[in-house]
């Protein structure tokens, strides 16, 4: 009997063995992602930016060149959590109730989250950074699928405090949280860029502990406005702006060339017509421009640190080579002068540009360069609104250098993790019957080099701004005209070229595409729900 016992403990601890061993093989993932950061402001994108860690997975891993987000933060935080066009997640327009399902503010339980499933998968769930989808604590990170987070709850934070912004005439509450606990830190007492870096960096020390794959959501609020760093990054970009926006936008224009990620036949965007010429300011004027995009510059090289340290803790736990790190952006950068909101000066505008009393934004005009080559910004549909950088990192299975074309979006990142993951998405959870996944999968994309063929086109709506992607054409059109826009993206990403009359039938064809997609996904008429006051 003795003899029996011991055989039995033998087979179970190899049973056990093997599947800690199986668990162990499953990749672990981590996503990140930065906030309102222009499609040219990485080094691997072109810019005169340090972000020597990015560049790295660059360089050892793919850039895609053409990735798109829903040019907006909310919208976009809810397609990434939960591969669900935002108006099927609930969050049509931003993160608040508009009255109807489509515009809740927070994910609906139909949409499930990247933790969610993962969970299901065997998979320990981390998160530090923004949420912004879903301000009520039912909604928060740990009820919906996340076992550790750190971060703001809502759509923005001061760097160097906790204190309310002032938007849209009122103050816009600042939730910080750990674990659904409310954090109340003193003034000036942490740098938030350093404290998401710090926060993911003890998880992964944490999870380590188990046996398990882990699933790590890095959000980091940088760059969004207000611009506030650290002196020492500031000065490492002192005089580095003093040539101005255009000659910066030529260097950046040369660069991307350089790098193989713009094509010498395509078009790049007009100059907005609202973007002085650089030249033509007063001295105090390009003092106070210069110092901007000093400030913005030493927060994106702030936040490269930040990745950096999370990179060495993926060394330090020996788990790089079974780690794929997946970077974008939630949408482009902004045309947002916050300093005047309203035609008013902001009352907590108190310090020079990058302190803690400092409220200001990198505006629109460095925002053209940091959307470099393409049109128009935050908000809207045109490329330089809705295009992010994807960097996708994966040693053991992505080829080093890559460079690659593909209409991908937000949708595609989580059949692809499913994938990669082993994690069968439910058809029921918890009582309810989930919305089915409407994205492809960007393994093939990612690990084989194929071409991404998508026999359904890609949609946008936001803010009664529309657009639909279908293989090289793009038919968009800017609330509140209405009128569609048709660009040969192939040969004009620049869209500079309308051709909408020239082909009349594709426009048809199209704008019917996407009526059907607006009705089956929700989509209201922006004029008949919009708030007053809000973006």
């Amino acid at each position: 009997m003795k003899k029996i016992g011991i055989a039995l403990a033998a087979i179970i601890q190899v049973a056990v063995a093997g599947n800690i061993h199986a668990q162990q093989k499953k990749p672990n993932i981590i996503l990140i992602m930065v906030d309102d950061m222009g499609y040219s402001d990485l080094g691997a994108y072109g810019s005169e930016i340090h972000t020597p860690n990015l560049d790295r997975l660059a360089k050892e891993g793919l850039r895609l060149k053409e990735f798109y987000n829903n040019s907006i933060c909310a919208p976009t935080r809810a397609s990434l959590m939960t591969g669900q066009y935002q108006h099927k997640a609930g969050v049509g327009y931003f993160d608040v109730n508009l009255g109807l399902p489509a515009y809740q503010g927070f994910l609906n339980k139909e949409s499930l989250t990247l933790a969610e499933v993962l969970k299901t998968a065997g998979y320990s769930t981390l998160m530090s950074g923004k949420w912004h989808v879903g301000n009520d604590s039912l909604a928060w990170p740990n009820q919906r699928g996340f076992e550790r987070y750190y971060g703001v709850i809502g759509g923005g934070a001061d760097y160097f405090d906790a204190k309310p912004m002032p938007l849209f005439g009122t103050e816009y509450p600042v939730v910080l949280v750990e674990n659904n606990q409310r954090l109340h830190p003193a003034d000036n007492s942490y740098y938030f860029t350093d404290e998401i870096a710090a926060h993911a960096v003890k998880y992964l020390d944490e999870q380590n502990k188990s046996n398990k794959p882990f699933f790590l959501y890095l959000a980091f609020n940088a760059p969004h406005w207000p611009l506030q760093a650290l002196p020492e990054d500031i000065a490492k970009y002192k005089g580095r702006y003093d040539i101005g926006w255009d000659s910066l936008r030529s260097e950046r224009l040369a660069r991307q060339r350089q790098l193989g990620l713009l094509d010498p036949k395509q078009t790049i965007a007009a100059r907005d017509a609202d973007v002085p010429e650089w030249n033509s300011l007063t001295y105090d004027e390009k003092e106070l421009w210069k110092a901007k995009m000093e400030v913005y510059a030493a927060m994106v090289d702030r936040m490269d640190q930040g990745v950096g340290k999370v990179l060495d803790k993926l060394k330090a736990l020996k788990k790089e080579d079974n780690t794929l790190v997946v970077f974008i952006s939630d949408n482009g950068a902004p045309a947002e002068d916050v300093a005047h909101w309203g035609g008013k000066r902001a009352a907590r505008n108190t310090g020079p540009v990058g302190t803690a009393g400092s409220f200001e934004s990198q505006g629109k005009n460095w925002s053209y360069v940091s959307n470099t080559p393409f049109r128009a910004f935050k908000n809207f549909m045109y490329e330089g609104g809705i295009s992010s950088p994807l960097i996708a990192w994966y040693p053991a299975r992505i080829k080093a250098g890559s460079i690659a074309r593909g209409t991908a979006h937000l949708i595609d990142l989580a059949p692809t993790f499913y994938e990669l993951a082993g994690a069968r998405y439910p058809q029921q959870y918890k009582g309810v019957h989930p919305n089915p996944l409407p994205g492809r999968s960007l393994t093939g994309l990612f690990f084989h080099g194929e071409e991404l063929r998508r026999d359904e086109p890609v949609f946008w709506e936001r803010a009664g701004n529309r657009a639909v992607r279908k293989g090289k054409w793009k038919l968009v059109s800017i609330y509140p005209q209405y009128r569609w826009e048709l660009y040969n993206i192939e040969e004009d990403r620049g869209e500079t070229t309308d051709v909408a009359a020239k082909n009349p039938q594709l426009v048809n064809e199209l704008s019917a595409a996407y009526f059907e997609w607006a009705k089956r996904t929700g989509v209201a008429d922006y004029e008949q729900i919009k708030p007053k006051g809000r973006l």
